[in-house]
């Protein structure tokens, strides 16, 4: 099918709303508004973007390297990126041996970190590009905010975007997909707010590769696009409207045929999760996180723009699930609010600034500096503020010992690990998850029994395997070894 070409009503910069009697608005909106000289010379939005890269590469990979990585899920995404990485089927072990990521997950947008995981094999690559792909969703936001509210202000809000408690939780969670959602809402939303509808859509499409739910948010964006161009562009908004269905037929597809195709038992294995449980379980958690969601982020002011309908498939699924982990602000699952969040508020700012209330002009003017300052205010009891203490920098006798514990076990070889040898064994070993290799025996257990959770290693790793002989090879720093008794190496 042939794309239409841009229009001028796409591609221009939008006018501004006619002020009302006796209200000022304040001067020049963004140096967009001058010549091309001195939009070349805002280089502010690419700076504070690479800023921010450097904040989330150290914290992410200084957590790796202190062995404190918080769950499964970076193994989990190595297992898949490395099968591409090999011109193979991305088979998560971890998931269960022989698991396709794609029967529990729809995410092929993964695969473009294989080449880079292909020249160097190890996590920290996706670390780093996870890093690369939070900040460059900086500078969409940044920019946006700047062209509309001018430049003071448009730096306000992607210091508060960059500092998110939304985007920091999920620098700090490892690495996920949804890492690449990110950016793309901010540019699709950055379009949208610069009246360049084609472009928002474009931007807007590839949500259905990153995860089966996105396809709703594909659809929310695309009304919205549709909502606002029917009048200026109407040949826009019916390409919206076909985008909207699009995304809606996708996600249909995806959860009722793509995954359970891929599925070893032939089905989406998440839909339990909505099983026995109703809207008000966790009410007080859900109201609460609400609040983290629209307070410290936008001041409520976001509540003025139409673009919070973007946050409602995300809610909506996360918000019905009956898993307590989804109701929360713990770990990566309120990321992809924040562009949408921010850029709401950048929107209703610059609508408010030519209401006739007086009150609500000077709080859309103060708005930005005002969640800059929460953001900042809040960030020393966030993951970033590590950054600042002088342990986040130093490897532990205790990481160094167990490092060299695990390093014994010889390539290629078959692991049953807990989550603290995941990360560290992935890219060399074929790791099963503790309890769940379904009738394969490993030739190696390795744990992090530092608490003590396993017991007697030897006797657990004989109810993990009755009738088979595993021996202790070693302990270090609370980490533990056991080897198979038909086990080289």
């Amino acid at each position: 099918m042939t794309t239409p070409p841009r229009t001028d009503a796409e591609t221009a910069t939008p006018a501004a709303a006619p002020a009302a009697p006796g209200v000022r608005i304040p001067g020049p909106r963004s140096p967009e508004d001058g010549p091309p000289a001195a939009r070349r010379r805002d280089r502010g939005p690419y700076l504070l973007a690479c800023a921010f890269f450097v904040a989330y590469a150290l914290q992410s990979v200084l957590r790796f390297r202190r062995m404190e990585t918080l769950s499964w899920d970076l193994g989990i995404f190595e297992q898949a990126i490395r099968g591409y990485a090999h011109l193979q089927a991305p088979i998560a072990d971890l998931k269960g041996p022989g698991s396709h990521i794609l029967g529990d997950h729809f995410s092929p947008v993964t695969a473009l970190l294989a080449p880079f995981y292909r020249v160097f094999p190890t996590p920290v690559t996706l670390l780093v590009a996870q890093a690369a792909l939070f900040a460059l969703a900086v500078l969409p936001v940044t920019r946006a905010a700047g062209r509309l509210l001018g430049r003071a202000r448009g730096t306000a809000v992607g210091v508060a975007f960059g500092l998110s408690w939304g985007v920091q939780r999920a620098v700090d969670f490892d690495f996920h997909e949804i890492c690449f959602a990110v950016p793309l809402i901010a540019f699709a939303l950055e379009a949208l707010l610069a009246h360049r509808w084609r472009a928002a859509l474009w931007w807007a499409l590839p949500l259905v590769l990153v995860k089966e739910d996105l396809g709703v948010t594909l659809s929310a964006i695309a009304l919205l696009v549709a909502l606002r161009a029917r009048r200026t562009d109407p040949r826009a908004a019916w390409w919206a409207l076909g985008a909207a269905v699009f995304g809606l037929a996708a996600a249909l597809l995806v959860f009722t045929v793509v995954i359970p195709a891929f599925n070893t038992g032939g089905d989406y294995g998440y839909w339990d999760k909505l099983a026995s449980h109703g809207p008000l379980d966790g009410l007080d958690t859900k109201i609460r996180t609400l609040l983290w969601i629209l307070v410290p982020t936008t001041g409520l002011l976001a509540l003025r723009s139409p673009l919070l309908l973007v946050l409602l498939p995300t809610l909506g699924w996360r918000f019905l699930s009956g898993e307590e982990h989804y109701w929360s602000t713990d770990w990566h699952y309120n990321a992809v609010l924040m562009p949408v969040l921010a850029l709401a508020l950048v929107d209703a700012a610059d609508a408010a600034r030519r209401s006739p209330r007086p009150w609500l002009r000077s709080y859309a003017l103060h708005a930005p500096v005002a969640v800059a300052a929460a953001a900042l205010a809040l960030t020393p009891h966030q993951p970033l503020a590590a950054l600042t203490e002088a342990p986040t920098y130093r490897k532990s006798e205790r990481v160094t010992e167990a490092e060299e514990l695990l390093a014994r076990i010889p390539d290629g070889a078959s692991v049953e690990a807990d989550v603290g040898p995941i990360a560290r064994l992935v890219s060399r070993c074929r790791v099963f998850w503790i309890g769940d290799t379904r009738g394969v025996v490993p030739d190696w257990i390795a744990l992090n029994n530092d608490s003590g959770w396993a017991g007697n290693p030897v006797e657990y790793a004989a109810k993990l395997h009755p009738g088979e002989t595993f021996t202790l090879f070693g302990q270090a720093s609370g980490y533990v070894l056991l080897k198979h008794s038909g086990a080289g190496g």
